[in-house]
């Protein structure tokens, strides 16, 4: 009985522990082809749409629709196309920029 117990102990926390979004997460739905985290590469830096969103309670749903159905005019004349992730990687990604 022992042995179930430490084996329950040791798993359950592989299924309690909520994925958050990183710059693993930004690199494997390529995101940091065009982003950097404290650098503009051909769009803004994650650190510059934190800080120009920061305060604003609609910010997450918002660039969670832009991962998803794109965007323009936002940064300049280089439209962000609709990314090819999961909306619930995107808004992980979207809690994440904005936690920066």
């Amino acid at each position: 009985m022992k042995t179930y117990a430490a084996l329950i102990a040791l798993v359950l926390p592989l299924f309690t522990t909520p994925a958050h979004a990183s710059p693993e997460l930004a690199a494997n739905s390529k995101c940091m082809t065009c982003h950097q985290v404290d650098k503009k590469v051909l769009g803004p830096s994650f650190k510059e749409i934190s800080a120009k969103y920061k305060g604003d309670k609609t910010a997450e749903a918002m660039l969670t629709e832009n991962m998803l159905k794109g965007a323009k005019g936002k940064w300049g004349k280089i439209p962000m196309p609709p990314q090819k992730i999961a909306p619930v990687d995107a808004q992980k990604l979207s809690k994440w920029i904005l936690t920066l």
